[in-house]
């Protein structure tokens, strides 16, 4: 059964001709592609003439993956923030690697666009939503990678070129200054004969001594920490430089030693007199001062054991009584463990004491001995002291070859050990990349052009429903 035609339910001025209405877009057409070519010029300028006024980001990206960086510490313990690649020195050294304006205000500009954040993988913030879901608290998690960005405007004076440049320098001088601390040398050690330079005869034993004493306690340590390793430029292992260091202090450095000692060498025997005699001195102030300390010590020790006997006979003669009371506190055998804790520690301090004198008095018999030998050296006739420092200076020269070639060794080996801990410690995932200017002008430029587009086709649409009403 079919409706009357006077009974459908929309009146025919309310139909929507779809025939119509693509004829009508078709004739708009030309509007709607002329509106949307404008607004795509007109938004392409816009941006163009606003561009040099807004920031642009070049980024990279960094790992650390070191011991100790996931407890914020550097390798030495000491305190590590992913912010310290930023530092103002890192910043002005790069600046002038670079051959670019290195002055406080562009650091200080450099510095303020600098920003960097922790990169946390899609796995890791589903795995932390899971463990909030199900009632659990999720664990402290310390990001390895990190994005380091540069945002500055940009008709700052440097090209998109200049500021990856820059970034990757200032990953590279951090990179440097790491390998500098942690993977060279103790700062202190190869450098005995540079300390010298200048020094008396008589002071080559205590520095040559104390460096002989570094090398080997290093070397004895990285023995331990790296049996297997076997530099692949020396073909050394620690072991072996440990050896060589022992037979180095065994013979050349004994032989020079003892060529000072037994001929009293110096540069100047008399002002060497003048310096151990006022050593003697001050030796014997101190062991004056250490023998007072010594006696006072004792003398407490004396009294605080005859204290412990008779806190120990009251203790036992109170333990032995019956006692039917309640649990109470022994006065009798606190006292007891308070002067024992007392005796312990005075024993400590009696022997510190008697260690502190027996050491004055062999440094003071020692120096006493190298004075009589310079004394009677400064008596010999003068071709015996020139026999003896020829033979001194032949040995010395002997000793610092061995001792370059040993402390070169050593670096080399050290350095392969340390690169090969930390060839990974800091390296760069993602090189630098600054933002296209003329893909943003693109994109602005698609924005405009559908703006336009729909203005343009919206306007057809308006003039469809207009004719059909008049």
């Amino acid at each position: 059964m079919t409706n009357p035609p006077d009974s459908r339910p929309y009146p025919d001025d309310d139909a929507i001709d779809i025939a119509e209405l693509i004829a009508r877009v078709r004739k708009g057409l030309a509007v709607t592609v002329g509106l949307g070519a404008l607004g795509l010029g007109l938004a392409a300028a816009i941006f163009a003439a606003a561009g040099g006024f807004l920031s642009v980001t070049t980024s990279t990206r960094v790992v650390f993956s070191f011991t100790g960086f996931e407890k914020g510490e550097y390798p030495d313990k000491s305190k590590f923030s992913a912010d310290d690649l930023r530092s103002p020195e890192i910043i002005a050294e790069a600046l002038k690697r670079k051959g670019l304006e290195a002055t406080d205000e562009t650091q200080a500009k450099v510095r303020a666009a600098l920003s960097i954040e922790g990169i946390i993988p899609d796995s890791v913030i589903k795995e932390r939503d899971k463990q909030r879901a199900a009632g659990q608290t999720p664990r402290v998690y310390v990001p390895d990678e990190y994005s380091l960005s540069l945002t500055l405007p940009r008709r700052f004076p440097l090209s998109p070129d200049q500021r990856e440049s820059l970034l990757g320098e200032i990953v590279s001088i951090y990179q440097e200054k790491f390998t500098r601390t942690y993977v060279a040398l103790p700062l202190g050690m190869g450098k005995a004969f540079e300390s010298l330079a200048g020094a008396d005869f008589y002071d080559y034993d205590l520095v040559l001594n104390r460096e002989s004493q570094n090398i080997n306690a290093f070397l004895g340590q990285m023995s331990e920490t790296a049996r297997a390793f076997r530099s692949p430029r020396t073909n050394l292992t620690f072991s072996d430089l440990h050896k060589q260091s022992q037979l180095f202090t065994q013979i050349r450095l004994n032989e020079v030693l003892g060529l000072i000692r037994r001929d009293g060498l110096s540069r100047d025997r008399q002002l060497a007199l003048v310096k151990m005699d006022y050593y003697l001195k001050t030796l014997s102030d101190e062991q004056l001062r250490a023998v007072e300390e010594e006696k006072v010590v004792h003398d407490l020790l004396k009294q605080a054991q005859e204290r412990e006997q008779k806190l120990a006979i009251g203790v036992k003669s109170q333990s032995a009584q019956q006692r039917n009371d309640g649990l109470v506190v022994d006065q009798g055998l606190v006292d007891s463990l308070l002067a024992n804790d007392a005796y312990n520690f005075l024993v400590r301090q009696a022997l510190d004491a008697s260690l502190k004198t027996r050491r004055i008095q062999s440094e003071k018999a020692i120096l006493q001995e190298r004075r009589d030998t310079m004394e009677s050296f400064i008596k010999s006739n003068a071709s015996a002291q020139q026999n003896a420092l020829a033979q001194f200076e032949k040995s010395l020269a002997d000793l610092r070859k061995v001792y370059d070639d040993l402390m070169q060794n050593l670096r080399l080996t050290y350095e392969d050990y340390q690169k090969q801990q930390y060839a990974d410690a800091i390296r760069v995932s993602m090189q630098a990349r600054t933002g296209s200017f003329y893909r943003s002008l693109a994109m602005a430029g698609i924005a405009g052009l559908g703006i336009g587009g729909a203005l343009g086709l919206g306007l057809s649409l308006l003039g469809i429903t207009g004719a059909k009403r008049r």
